[in-house]
């Protein structure tokens, strides 16, 4: 099956502590059903120094499951399911259900 979520995507975080934020994704997992999202679930890891870090207490982004995502509609910047459609010239695009818009061109 194609895939409703993709890197570089716009998304909107449904449900958690996070809930309502918006952000592009960074990176999709797709046997683990999770993605990471810019600015999204973010958590504070304890890094030792290396030779290019300096180490301590750094924040990063923590994978998301993507049942708790959901696509930025392009016209309105709500969240949207996801739909597929085949052009007149064979290409199967990604369709956003509330607007009807194209999500990839």
């Amino acid at each position: 099956m194609a895939a409703k979520i993709k890197k570089g995507d716009k998304v909107v975080v449904l449900t958690g502590k996070d809930k309502g934020k918006t952000g592009g994704v960074i990176a999709v997992f797709p046997k683990e059903n999770k993605a990471l999202v810019q600015g999204v679930n973010m958590v504070k890891r304890h890094e030792k120094p290396s030779q290019t870090t300096t180490g301590g207490i750094v924040s990063r982004e923590a994978k998301i499951d993507l049942s708790n995502l959901a696509i930025q509609d392009p016209k309105t910047g709500k969240a949207t399911r996801v739909g597929f459609k085949t052009l007149d010239d064979g290409r199967k695009v990604r369709v956003a259900k509330a607007s009807g818009e194209l999500i990839d061109g």
